[in-house]
């Protein structure tokens, strides 16, 4: 291999170290401070400016997508276990639960994620992998109001949004676990058939 071509390899090799080592870095950061951290430290953190940062993530909510992508792979396999019930208003319930969860990751993660729901900005990193959500909530929708769990009217994006509530309120700590129970057993009652109720 010649010279010319191993340096055409380096900036590449670089470039994916760098964002390798921001990905790392912003993780730590928003699970430690939330996702208000400050990004000139995690950059810091990371080795690397902040011209580079924002080179590879130029914008907060961009950076927060990309953290949230590497850590979708927890979501990938809920929903494999959730494939295996038999049950489709089961899976609609452990699959609110799995969301809740994905939002509780980092203090004050629902926010950007209820407003890139509500605005749906073509620009916002946010939007797209909200409404992949929002897609995947509306088929668990379809298959507990097929089986005739969930009530008609009820839509994906009105559960994702539920889901993101509870997380929000899991996150100010204002509140135990008995009563996000409670709050979660009065949303499942407003969405369940008045019949399939227990």
């Amino acid at each position: 291999m010649s010279a010319e071509g191993q340096q055409g390899r380096k900036p590449r090799a670089d470039v994916r170290r760098n964002r390798a080592a921001l990905l790392e870095a912003a993780q730590r950061h928003f699970l430690r401070d939330g996702v208000g951290a400050s990004l000139e430290a995690l950059a810091k953190e990371a080795g690397v400016g902040p011209a580079t940062l924002y080179r590879h993530f130029p914008t907060r909510e961009a950076l927060l997508a990309a953290v949230l992508q590497t850590r979708s792979e927890e979501l990938v396999a809920r929903r494999a276990d959730i494939a295996r019930l038999g049950d489709p208003s089961e899976a609609l319930r452990q699959w609110l639960r799995a969301l809740e969860e994905y939002f509780s990751a980092f203090s004050g993660l629902p926010e950007p994620l209820m407003a890139a729901a509500r605005e749906r900005e073509p620009d916002n990193p946010l939007t797209l992998p909200c409404d992949e959500l929002i897609a995947t909530t509306d088929e668990y929708v379809r298959a507990a109001q097929l089986a005739g769990h969930t009530r008609p009217s009820v839509k994906g994006y009105d559960l994702y949004l539920a889901a993101v509530s509870v997380a929000w309120i899991k996150g100010t700590g204002t509140t135990d676990e008995d009563s996000l129970d409670r709050l979660r057993a009065l949303i499942e009652s407003g969405y369940r058939e008045q019949d399939d109720e227990e």
